[in-house]
């Protein structure tokens, strides 16, 4: 229902994003029209075995894609982005508008996943207004982030203008130029802004965050001291930075050598486009660096996050094929890590160390700044746009509420805001603000298989084998009930005190007690023949087999049951009988 009594109801559905840093992926949607905005992923956790990303649970939007008239796009982060070529795969979105650099990466994205056909990716520029559907005019501010080509977005609706900040800091002194359209936002706050949607990444952290510019003379200072290689790691995406690493590397007299996929890519476009500024003879590539003296050269790489894969932890861990660490390397991490790598970055630093490098990291080398507005960032961006109700997002449960009070002390009625969680519906009316039920809201985890998508009874399964390992057992059962040779086992990650042939004996009176006590209610005369519910007996078999598996091991490995038949009548075990369970206890 979206309308009563002719009043407008505007839903806003978050999908990713709340309780959790990644996947933001938000829903608005009125007169059964629905509008996206972003739609990104997170990266897996340490249980999440073989999960390559987590994307929202999109059930939502596949059971109403009939009504998804578009898709805004506010910044080019993965946790914006990310998710969108997969989404594509389910249902498709006619129209996304976003930034040229945006745009640029999402187009790579969507041809490398065969996708490009199934929406149409429009350019905008700063105070570009775009019509979605019959109910939504949307607009897109410039603000200043980490990544250049940021959004905030002002999204008129019938229910009253709505602001969503996007990631956003306040950055008087942008590395670009790009500066904040403070104007904008303060002309719709005059005209009467109905809600504000807000990032709360930092609302924890009183004051302001830095200006990105800020950590240029430290890094100018370390450059400065290094008598070898430089090696700098920083988010692939962090173009500011990376174009301050490259001003850097020219004014030192340093070549830079670009490792990681990412990386080069993001230079690639942003260079095209003109937020990073460089001549072509200061990058070269990794074969031709290494011939010359080390003060002359910077390797520009991937890795901030100890990602296993990423070029920079592949050096640490002297796996890679063109860069061994040498002592008076100077290995710079200009970045910190995200919650949840911290274990990773720390492993990497201390093999770097091993390996005679000094490794610069750390807040207090002032090497890194946040993308993300603190305490007073976050009341400059309420006084600006002066909301009728208010909605925290982007971050986890604590950020949210310490935002939510920044907003109050600011003047906001507590009634006039609400604190939700992933697949909650807000209902936005010109008078109310209220949480009017809630959507599938979950998970769903991207492997590198061919289908994509790993469910969670696989997921278990990995987490079995990853903990308590696999017991593989064999056997052969004729029409009669009788073990025709002894069951075959195989054990694989299994720690038991137990050796093989008692292993074996307790197998083979599990199975044997079985058949002798329960074979009559699995095979039933009629007439001459006999009917035989194979099936049910595996099954039977199965749990018995988990139940001592349990008690003896005391481990719940998983166990993989096959079980083959020999019919009356017949000489050898048919093929086409044969059965294969993967048994988890229930």
């Amino acid at each position: 229902m979206t309308q009563t009594n002719s009043t407008p109801v505007l839903k806003i559905i978050p999908l990713g994003g709340l309780h959790e840093i990644g996947k933001n992926t938000c829903v608005f949607e009125i007169n059964d029209e629905i509008v996206l905005l972003d739609a990104g992923l997170a990266f897996p956790t340490d249980g999440m075995h073989g999960v390559n990303i987590v994307l929202p649970d999109m059930t939502y939007l596949r059971e109403n894609r009939h009504k998804i008239k578009g898709m805004i796009v506010t910044h080019g982060h993965e946790d914006h982005i990310g998710g969108i070529a997969f989404h594509l795969k389910q249902f498709e979105i006619p129209v996304i508008y976003g930034p040229r650099l945006a745009i640029a990466l999402l187009q790579d994205k969507l041809e490398e996943a065969g996708v490009s056909d199934r929406t149409e990716l429009r350019t905008v520029r700063p105070r570009d207004i775009v019509r979605i559907g019959s109910s939504f005019f949307v607009e897109f501010i410039r603000n200043t982030h980490s990544i250049a080509d940021s959004f905030t977005v002002a999204i008129r609706t019938p229910v009253g203008v709505v602001i969503h900040t996007g990631d956003f800091k306040i950055d008087h002194t942008p590395v670009d130029g790009e500066f904040f359209d403070f104007q904008r936002l303060a002309e719709y706050g005059e005209q009467g802004v109905h809600c504000l949607i807000s990032d709360s990444t930092n609302s924890e952290v009183p004051g302001y965050t830095p200006s990105e510019r800020s950590v240029y003379p430290n890094l100018d200072r370390i450059f400065g001291q290094a008598q070898g290689r430089l090696l700098v790691t920083t988010f692939a995406s962090s173009v500011h930075r990376i174009n301050m690493i490259l001003e850097l590397a020219k004014e030192h007299g340093r070549v830079v050598s670009v490792l990681g996929r990412s990386m080069l890519n993001v230079i690639a476009h942003a260079r095209n486009l003109g937020y990073i500024k460089c001549e072509d003879d200061l990058l070269k590539p990794l074969n031709m660096v290494n011939k010359l003296p080390d003060n002359q050269v910077l390797i520009l790489t991937t890795g901030s996050q100890g990602e296993p894969l990423s070029a920079l932890t592949r050096i640490a861990n002297g796996e890679h094929r063109q860069v061994k660490i040498r002592p008076g390397d100077t290995v710079v991490f200009s970045a910190n890590p995200i919650p949840g790598n911290t274990i990773a970055v720390v492993n990497t630093i201390d093999k770097l160390m091993m390996q005679g490098a000094t490794v610069k990291y750390g807040k207090e080398q002032g090497i890194h700044v946040s993308g993300h507005g603190c305490q007073e960032d976050q009341k400059l961006m309420i006084g600006l746009t002066r909301p009728k109700f208010f909605l925290p997002v982007h971050g986890e449960h604590r950020m949210l509420v310490k935002h939510s009070q920044t907003a109050q002390s600011m003047g906001i009625p507590a009634e006039n805001m609400v604190v939700i969680d992933n697949g909650d519906v807000v209902e936005l009316t010109p008078t109310s603000i209220r949480i009017a039920g809630k959507v599938p809201s979950g998970i769903e985890l991207v492997d590198a298989s061919r289908s994509g998508v790993v469910n969670d009874q696989v997921l278990k399964e990995r987490q079995q084998l990853a903990e308590d390992g696999i017991v593989t057992i064999a056997t052969v059962i004729n029409w009669k009930g009788e073990l025709v040779a002894r069951p075959e086992i195989h054990l694989r990650g299994v720690v038991t005190s137990l050796d093989k042939s008692q292993l074996q004996e307790k197998i083979d009176t599990t199975i044997g007690m079985v058949l002798h006590d329960r074979w009559s209610e699995f095979a039933r005369s009629f007439g001459e023949g006999v009917d035989i519910d194979w099936t049910g007996l595996q099954v039977q078999i199965e749990r018995e087999l988990i139940r001592m598996l349990r008690r003896e091991l005391q481990s719940n490995p998983l166990l993989v049951f096959l079980m083959q038949n020999i019919e009356a009548g017949m000489e050898r075990p048919a093929a086409k009988s044969s059965r294969k369970a993967e048994a988890i206890a229930s």
